[in-house]
């Protein structure tokens, strides 16, 4: 269910026309997106979960189970072979941010991002929705 949630949310969030381009929490969302992604690629738990949102660390509430469910429900942001980011929309109090993925296997994957704003002014990353994206045509 939340899965579904997610993936309208960010289906209409980065849809949606005239998207906002607010540059500081976009290039600030997308720092903490390569910083993780950068943990994850350390095997560093602790720093990968540090920037998880309190909405995800009730649902996983230590690194260890955080990292687990990420290495099975996402590997190809655990292990991303190159990754480049795509469109990004401010709503609010949160940034929506796409990142294509070329997964070690060849195979093509968007991420869509959900980060929220918290009480000190930080973003948390509060959801990840995978899209297995069709291979382009060969060169």
């Amino acid at each position: 269910m939340f899965r579904s949630f997610v993936i309208a949310l960010g289906l209409v969030a980065l849809a949606g026309t005239g998207a906002s381009r607010a540059e500081e929490p976009v290039d600030t969302v997308r720092s903490i997106i390569q910083e993780q992604i950068a943990a994850f690629l350390r095997d560093d738990a602790e720093a990968a979960y540090s920037f998880a949102s309190p909405e995800i660390r009730g649902k996983f509430p230590d690194k260890s189970a955080f990292f687990d469910m990420v290495k099975r429900g996402y590997r190809p942001v655990y292990r991303p072979g190159n990754f480049a980011f795509g469109r990004s929309k401010v709503v609010g109090d949160q940034v929506f941010q796409e990142v294509l993925i070329s997964a070690p296997d060849g195979k093509d994957w968007t991420a869509i991002y959900q980060l929220v704003k918290q009480p000190d002014g930080s973003y948390k990353i509060n959801a990840v929705m995978m899209l297995q994206s069709a291979p382009g045509p060969a060169i």
